[in-house]
């Protein structure tokens, strides 16, 4: 493994600051004290900072000492740049660990990993800040609100792109049961779009006695749950990815009474927009027609959230060449697609990129006072791999530094 040796030997510094900001977790468009917190370390190793980009957003800009980069500015093209992205929030959730940097706020935590994400572009930032050795600029972006928020998006729409015109942006996850060590990336599609639905069935409430008096909602939703499914395994190619859940059922207040209305309410998931499409509109057929045919009413509702996350091909391969270059071609593994959203997926609309893994192990890195639970996302018994920080840091600063020494297209 080739790590950089003044990452490594600046990674335990990092890896206090990860876990205090462990200790310390925000919720999305919350992230005040973390953003201060990156904003104060960049300032002190010299790079100049935006502020308040999505509410929280801190941009950084590391210039390079190349020659290029000044001769395109003289001949009016524009300098090469790239951008490199972590997420900063936390989940309202109830941390179960125990150890000395566990969340010090009650039903807040660092359950993804973001507080290492941070740390992994600081560590990357410092290095690059000191040794500004390629030819360029360098945008580093510290994403607020990424949990459901949508935070890259509201980067977008302040402007990210147009302020800090880069080529190509590129984000990175930490994913647990992985070897610690190695890293994933494929092209297309690596990440799902998320969407809610909520259905509203309206019937006639009455006696449970005499149901033949009243319309029950309580049949009717229970056969459009069924029928849902029937889109995921008639109405689309088999070979295209697609849930859909059922995840809320409400309806009736009292075990005499048929209730007036029945609730259903759950998420769909796909990898591209064409399928999200036919599934929308397969749902909303089967909610209308399903009720229609026994004489009720319908509410239907789709929302939909963060759309796919689809890396684009020659951004991959160009990740997964350097990451070779640092842990070795076994080590860098094909990346499964998982049904997780993530809203970088923004980003990669607007710009050419990728989004990889890097390994965060079995959970044996843990120390003592850790929770009884798996080391897995969104688990309260999960904590960052610190050994991760210079691997993810060299990853950042060779990506940039190959990226920006590339002949200009």
């Amino acid at each position: 493994m080739k790590l950089i040796d003044s990452i490594v030997t600046q990674a335990a510094g990092i890896a206090a600051l990860r876990r205090d900001i462990h200790a310390h977790p925000e919720l999305s468009f919350e992230e005040a004290r973390t953003a201060n917190l990156v904003a104060a370390r960049l300032g002190a190793w010299g790079i100049p900072v935006h502020r308040g980009m999505g509410t929280t957003g801190v941009v950084g800009i590391v210039k390079g000492n190349g020659t290029s980069s000044r001769e395109a500015g003289q001949n009016g093209a524009r300098p090469r740049a790239i951008g490199l992205r972590a997420d900063m929030d936390a989940l309202p959730m109830q941390e179960s660990n125990a150890f000395a940097h566990a969340s010090r706020h009650a039903g807040k935590m660092h359950a993804c990993g973001h507080d290492g994400h941070t740390a992994m572009l600081l560590a990357a930032a410092q290095h690059l800040a000191r040794h500004r050795d390629f030819d360029g600029t360098v945008y580093l972006i510290f994403q607020p609100a990424e949990e459901g928020g949508g935070g890259a998006r509201e980067m977008i729409r302040d402007g990210l792109f147009e302020q800090f015109p880069m080529e190509a942006v590129f984000g990175m996850h930490n994913w647990p049961g992985l070897p610690a060590g190695s890293f994933a990336v494929s092209p297309g599609p690596v990440m799902a779009s998320t969407s809610e639905f909520k259905i509203t069935v309206r019937g006639r409430g009455g006696h449970a006695a005499m149901p033949h008096l009243a319309l029950d909602p309580v049949p009717v939703a229970c056969q459009m749950v069924q029928a849902f499914q029937t889109i995921i395994s008639r109405s689309k190619k088999p070979i295209d990815a697609g849930v859909i859940s059922v995840t809320m059922v409400h309806a009736g207040e009292a075990t005499n009474v048929v209730p007036d209305t029945c609730e259903l309410q759950g998420t769909v998931r796909t990898f591209s927009v064409e399928v999200l499409d036919l599934i929308e509109r397969r749902m909303r057929e089967i909610a209308e027609h399903t009720c229609a045919a026994f004489g009720m009413g319908c509410d239907f509702a789709f929302e939909r959230n963060y759309p796919p996350t689809v890396n684009t091909p020659d951004e991959a391969e160009f990740a997964r060449r350097v990451m070779a270059s640092i842990v070795g071609e076994e080590r860098v593994l094909a990346q499964e697609p998982s049904m997780g959203a993530e809203d970088f997926a923004y980003m990669l609309q607007a710009k050419p990129g990728a989004y990889c893994f890097i390994a965060n192990g079995d959970g044996g890195h843990r120390g003592m006072g850790h929770g009884a639970g798996p080391c897995t996302l969104h688990n309260p018994s999960y904590d960052f791999n610190d050994d991760l920080i210079p691997l993810g840091a060299t990853y950042w600063v060779r990506l940039a530094q190959q990226w920006l020494g590339q002949p200009r297209p």
